[in-house]
């Protein structure tokens, strides 16, 4: 089904649907939004529900939400305190969700991470965001697909599906940076990786701490649900956050992995400059002889032995060599 958008006079909707079990999702406008939450009510019977994705950057957004919307205070409060770690919350029998995700074009910029809210009751899902992100594009790309959806927490389910399906896929290509960076190593090219891996560490280590969802609020949350939401859908939530989980632990494997190999790089350039500085010591060293005795004879004063024996420098020479040998072999003594 192929939805277009030009309707939408307003930008702050970034597009809506209305949705219902069993069927594909129909476009709406803001205009069309009030029309149903005006008939909601009548509707509750039939299951359908909507869904609203506005664009924070749009300064009407807010104020369209705070107008028509009954949503409760603290879906406000969160899009005030800015970006926070992941977490979903009941609140009034609302469920609320901060959901950080990775830009449009992710290409490991710290940068690159914003977040999405997103409000959900029994008829009503409302997500906003003041960047392009990820997984709520995976999502609405489903939605036009004609993808179908029982509940709007089976909406908020696939969300989650969608951004460990991402994850997955930063883990991955993360992966294959860390290997070649790797076999580099191996080969005894450190070139210039050593800021690479270093910025691939932070950008994984802000993705944990940013993406990893809070464990208190999930807990309470699949203690005491809202009523409303059915065991099924909670069933689906549990097992979404789990599989994330998952992906959250293979990214902190992957960190530890980075640590050893810049603590292995942070060795070789050790190595490198203790062998750089005892080549150095070496070097001194044996020429320390032939410069004693280079400034000892070369004094413009009387005296100067063997100056009248015809064998003066061969004499000189063999102890000069004689000395040399004797250092060198104090040197690599010392090395051993």
């Amino acid at each position: 089904m192929n939805f277009s958008f030009g309707a939408h006079q307003d930008s702050a909707l970034i597009c809506g649907f209305v949705l219902a079990p069993g069927q594909a999702a129909r476009p709406l406008s803001l205009a069309e939004a009030l029309a149903w939450l005006a008939d909601a009510p009548a509707r509750a019977s039939s299951l359908e529900f909507i869904w609203l994705h506005f664009n924070l950057t749009d300064a009407s957004a807010q104020a369209w939400m705070q107008s028509h919307l009954s949503l409760p205070p603290e879906f406000f409060e969160t899009l005030r305190q800015g970006s926070r770690s992941t977490r979903i919350e009941d609140a009034d029998d609302h469920l609320i969700a901060v959901v950080n995700d990775v830009a449009y074009e992710f290409a490991f910029d710290p940068s690159e991470i914003a977040t999405l809210w997103v409000n959900v009751s029994p008829q009503v899902a409302v997500s906003a965001r003041s960047h392009p992100l990820r997984s709520i594009d995976r999502l609405r790309e489903a939605v036009k697909m004609g993808a179908h959806f029982d509940s709007t927490v089976s909406l908020l389910n696939h969300l989650f599906r969608d951004q460990g399906d991402v994850l997955v896929r930063i883990v991955r290509d993360a992966t294959v940076q860390v290997d070649r960076i790797e076999d580099s190593l191996l080969a005894g090219r450190l070139q210039a990786k050593r800021s690479e891996l270093g910025q691939l560490r932070r950008v994984l280590v802000r993705l944990q701490r940013l993406l990893a969802p809070e464990p208190g609020a999930l807990f309470r949350l699949l203690r005491l649900p809202p009523p409303w939401v059915v065991p099924q859908d909670l069933d689906e939530l549990r097992q979404a956050t789990e599989e994330f989980s998952l992906v959250i632990r293979d990214m902190a494997a992957l960190q530890e992995r980075i640590k050893l190999l810049q603590e292995e790089m942070a060795a070789q350039v050790g190595e490198q400059t203790n062998r750089s500085v005892f080549t150095l010591t070496v070097v001194t060293v044996l020429a320390l002889p032939i410069n004693i005795m280079a400034g000892m004879f070369g004094m413009n004063v009387g005296g100067v032995p063997l100056s009248d024996d015809p064998h003066g420098f061969a004499i000189l020479a063999v102890l000069v060599l004689l000395f040399t040998a004797v250092a060198g072999w104090w040197a690599f003594r010392k090395r051993d």
